[in-house]
């Protein structure tokens, strides 16, 4: 069996707060504590959690644009964790990004053309002869487009040539950052449709950050989930949408709107239940994450953080609910 593509291992970013006026340390904020995941060739990871999650910020460390606390990041065989800019630029030709806003992801001053000759240049195998015409083509805009600027496009427009621009040195991973979060419903759908029929063409892996579990359920083989800066569970991604074990997922699943109204207003009286049920108030270190506001938290959650153990969808959960395998030692 082949090694993963992307493997991430006991990730851990740490920032450090504003100065204080008074004396003393500043503050540590730990947005990524502990993550380890893989992602194989060709397959889309989808990471998902509420705002603060970590999600992004894991994201953007295997891009290099945080520096990891510690942990490893492997991408093709190489730790790229920490890597200088000179080394990175050489061995990660291969990683490439979509933001979520695609009115400020491209410089409005650079017509079309210009932006993606600018992103083949950097390809030394010339990958398949693309130029800026032939990419626009690849995202279903016209070719004629390509001396115009940014500014004369709409929303879902710009996200396609933000999504050419890292097609263009034929990438073997693509970190999509909210991609769709700042359209339209009616555009996210095309993009999320154009994202999948590129993968399946280029043979791409994605990993594929958003909040809205719906859309990374359609495009993904795997769905990870974060609270806290730590995974939460991890398995296909039809089952822990449909069977989700950890009591976090079954909240983000439940606050899925449905267009049936008697079953939403039943789902909205279930989540009510499960948030009103759950202990009231912010948790301090140490323990499970989430026990502030599970509620099926008990005096284990309170103190010993859960590893992640076998889930009964056949992917895994860090939950005390679940037995955990032989030799597992909680933290």
């Amino acid at each position: 069996m082949s090694e993963p593509l992307l493997t991430i291992d006991d990730l851990v970013v740490e920032f450090t707060g504003p100065r204080r006026m008074f004396v003393g340390p500043r503050p540590v904020f730990r947005a990524v504590d502990g993550v380890s995941l893989t992602i194989d060739r060709g397959e889309t990871l989808g990471l998902v959690g509420e705002s603060g999650s970590g999600k992004t910020t894991t994201g953007r460390a295997v891009l290099g644009l945080v520096t990891p606390t510690s942990g490893r990041i492997d991408f093709e065989g190489h730790d790229i964790a920490g890597i200088a800019p000179t080394d990175r630029g050489r061995i990660i030709r291969n990683l490439q990004v979509v933001f979520q806003n695609p009115y400020s992801s491209l410089n409005p001053a650079l017509t079309v053309r210009t932006i993606l000759d600018e992103a083949v240049s950097v390809a030394a195998d010339g990958p398949d002869g693309r130029d800026a015409e032939r990419l626009l083509e690849l995202v279903g805009l016209d070719r004629t487009h390509a001396d115009r600027y940014p500014h004369q496009f709409s929303g879902g427009q710009r996200q396609r040539i933000a999504i050419a621009r890292a097609l263009a040195v034929n990438p073997r991973l693509v970190v999509c950052d909210e991609p769709v979060s700042a359209l339209d419903v009616s555009t996210r759908g095309q993009i999320i449709n154009l994202l999948e029929d590129l993968r399946e063409e280029f043979a791409m892996a994605y990993l594929f950050i958003a909040h809205d579990l719906t859309i990374v359920r359609h495009l993904s083989h795997r769905i990870a989930v974060m609270f806290r800066g730590q995974l939460m569970e991890v398995g296909d991604a039809d089952a822990v949408a449909s069977e989700p074990a950890h009591p976090y997922t079954r909240s983000l699943v439940a606050a899925v709107p449905v267009p049936d109204p008697a079953r939403q207003r039943q789902r909205r009286t279930e989540r009510a239940r499960l948030i009103a049920s759950g202990p009231a108030g912010a948790v301090g270190p140490g323990g499970c994450p989430f026990r502030g506001r599970c509620p099926q938290a008990h005096d284990t959650c309170e103190t010993v953080r859960p590893v992640m153990r076998p889930a009964p969808h056949g992917g895994t959960v860090a939950c005390h609910l679940y037995p955990a395998e032989e030799g597992a030692t909680d933290r």
